[in-house]
């Protein structure tokens, strides 16, 4: 489905948002945050529209508005070590914006911002400026590198973390899932139980109600036929009697 003029014109400016967040700007600079808030809106609107993209073209727009909005809101942390962490949970996009890259420019950006962040870093624990790196001693020289190695051993352990996290809470979700999948089958299991357990309660409750019945019915004949007997063998006495009267 080829992308409407509102689709068109967001990308035209997710892509100057993403090449003024390469560039280095002045801290009074206010035209990449008033960018970011008007891609909001218009990713609001192009959400409303019946003929918007597919969902995962949404949902990648939606990963690089995210990832502009936060990237500034780290730039207003005050330490530097506040921005490398909260640079270090910022989720880029996964696909180019525009033909014209090769790799996605959300992903240049932050992996320059994490490295600016890092060289901030390390210039306020040397006490050094960050553009002023051609006057530093061999000594100092040697701090920075084993600095910058232990700065990247702890970004690394984090993204470490990072990943097992996801896979535990990968791991929990099938599990969860699973466990949801067996309950709702031993519920099945159970209301079929019942329904039998009904069914054959009803048969046995018309089995006893037949049996009842047949069992009276055959103490009536029974009596019938105990009545008869009775009558008989009384009548058998009286002609007895009367056929062979009493000898004296």
């Amino acid at each position: 489905m080829a992308a409407t003029r509102l689709e068109l014109n967001l990308m035209r400016l997710l892509s100057r948002c993403e090449a003024l967040a390469a560039e280095r700007r002045d801290p009074e600079e206010w035209r990449l945050e008033k960018y970011v808030a008007a891609l909001e809106d218009m990713l609001r609107e192009l959400k409303k529209q019946s003929s918007k993209p597919a969902p995962e073209l949404l949902n990648e727009y939606s990963r690089k508005v995210d990832f502009l909005k936060g990237l500034l809101e780290a730039e207003k942390l005050s330490s530097s070590m506040e921005k490398a962490l909260a640079n270090q949970f910022l989720a880029p996009g996964r696909t180019p914006t525009t033909a014209k890259e090769r790799t996605p420019a959300t992903k240049t950006v932050h992996l320059q911002t994490k490295a600016r962040c890092t060289g901030q870093m390390r210039s306020e624990l040397l006490g050094t400026d960050p553009l002023a790196t051609d006057g530093l001693t061999s000594d100092e020289k040697q701090s920075a590198v084993e600095l910058d190695a232990v700065l990247q051993h702890h970004q690394d352990m984090q993204e470490k973390l990072a990943e097992e996290m996801l896979s535990l809470a990968r791991s929990l979700k099938n599990n969860t899932l699973a466990a949801q999948n067996v309950i709702k089958q031993d519920n099945q299991t159970l209301s079929h139980s019942l329904r039998m357990a009904d069914q054959n309660f009803e048969k046995l409750k018309d089995e006893s109600d037949r049996l009842e019945q047949h069992a009276k019915k055959s103490v009536n004949w029974l009596l019938w036929i105990m009545l008869i007997v009775v009558c008989f063998i009384f009548i058998s006495m009286i002609l007895f009697i009367r056929i062979f009267p009493k000898l004296k």
